[in-house]
């Protein structure tokens, strides 16, 4: 029996996808799942709670927070956009809740409500899931296309949607349907260092002003910086690694970071140590600090890395030494040489290029009745549930034009 419309994929895009399609009045929807659970990465994600979205509403600001798909994705955050996504959600019985950092989870916490609520809905609108049905191979018919899965089972559809996020054979598919794909590389990690000055620093977290150097090329930003056992991570270190990704990536993740620790400039830096210089002479530099927001093992392995006497009293510090300490405050330089382990979503820059893709439909330029979504796209956000929000977005837009073609 054909259907109109075989999903190849069953998570986030996939799912929205074919909910969309069959609420807007398809009659019949499949979704192939390769592994055996349907909605992993779903499951996985905020430590298994799931930051479905982000409460960045406007639309002007949300893009600036993909490095890779800015341009096409403003049309389709016209239509679908964070407003929409948190709205839908909310309407079909899932509650939410916007933390202080604007992520967006279920209000139990729980990435399980998302799931039911998906499903339920797949259920609800008669959409088929098989899961361990890996496609291998599919070939294009005057009726659409026929697929070959795992097990030799044997599916025909009018429509086909590709949604298989980083896995390898969405890519394979795609390409052997004639698409070119970019090569994917890592997005979302944190940097490794060998600067041993930080090893009593792991753990520590404050927000900090940055600046990464690759190869000449430079990005900045600003936000919470996590000291690791290794190196540097959280949200403006993960940042920083979406939009170097590609130039990290073929820089062999060498790069130098600068880091201002203080969030000041250096006249305000130099003003502030002379005045409690000349008020704490007697105590020792080591052991009292002027800046209340930096911890102290951090203060100490900053003037450790100075190679500072531990007696040394604020009164005998000199203006050299004064120079030297400000210079490490403000723009102290780290050498990157490679970088830590991915995020747990294992977020990539790279897929099918988007100059093969009409963004009104999602379809392919390329091969009529076959359309994309998801991370299996050239798109990808920072952290924050930005690449969720993406794969809902695709995913109906592509749900919504597969149902209003036919």
């Amino acid at each position: 029996m054909i259907s109109d419309l075989v999903i190849i994929g069953g998570g986030a895009a996939g799912f929205m996808g074919a909910i969309t399609a069959m609420s807007n009045g398809l009659r019949s929807v499949v979704i192939l799942e390769g592994t055996s659970k349907v909605l992993e990465k779903v499951r996985i994600s905020g430590g298994g709670r799931c930051n479905i979205t982000n409460s960045c509403w406007e639309i002007s600001n949300l893009v600036n927070n993909y490095p890779r798909g800015e341009k096409q994705l403003i049309g389709l955050f016209n239509r679908f956009s964070t407003t929409e996504a948190f709205d839908w959600f909310q309407r079909k019985g899932l509650n939410l809740k916007v933390e202080k950092d604007g992520r967006v989870f279920p209000s139990s916490d729980s990435s399980e409500d998302v799931i039911k609520c998906l499903t339920d809905l797949a259920k609800k609108y008669g959409v088929k899931v098989f899961t361990n049905s890996h496609v291998k191979q599919i070939s294009i018919t005057k009726e659409g296309f026929n697929l070959l899965a795992k097990g030799s089972n044997f599916f025909v559809a009018k429509n086909l949607l590709i949604c298989t996020g980083g896995h390898p054979s969405g890519r394979r598919l795609a390409k052997s349907l004639g698409h070119s794909i970019i090569p994917p590389v890592p997005s979302l990690f944190s940097f490794s260092t060998s600067e041993d000055s930080l090893k009593s620093c792991s753990g520590i977290t404050l927000d900090v002003q940055t600046k990464l150097i690759v190869n000449k090329k430079k990005y900045s930003g600003a936000g919470s910086i996590l000291i690791t056992h290794k190196g540097f991570s959280g949200p403006v270190i993960l940042r920083l690694s979406a939009f170097s990704a590609r130039y990290l990536h073929d820089n062999k993740y060498n790069g130098e970071l600068k880091i201002n620790w203080l969030c000041m400039n250096e006249s305000e830096a130099r003003s502030k140590l002379n005045l409690y210089k000349t008020k704490n002479g007697k105590k020792l530099v080591f052991n009292s600090k002027p800046f209340n927001n930096l911890p102290r093992s951090l203060w100490k392995s900053l003037l450790f890395s100075l190679k500072l006497e531990s007696k040394l009293k604020w009164a005998d510090i000199t203006k050299l030494q004064i120079e030297a300490l400000i210079k490490c405050l403000i723009m102290k330089s780290y050498l990157i040489n490679n970088r830590g382990p991915y995020g747990e979503e294992f977020v990539t820059a790279g897929g099918i290029s988007l100059k093969e893709i009409n963004f009104k439909t999602m379809e392919s330029k390329i091969c009529k009745g076959l359309y994309f979504a998801g991370e299996l796209l050239d798109i990808d956000g920072i952290t924050g549930g930005f690449n969720f929000q993406h794969c809902w977005t695709t995913g109906w837009v592509a749900g919504k034009s597969i149902a209003l073609n036919q």
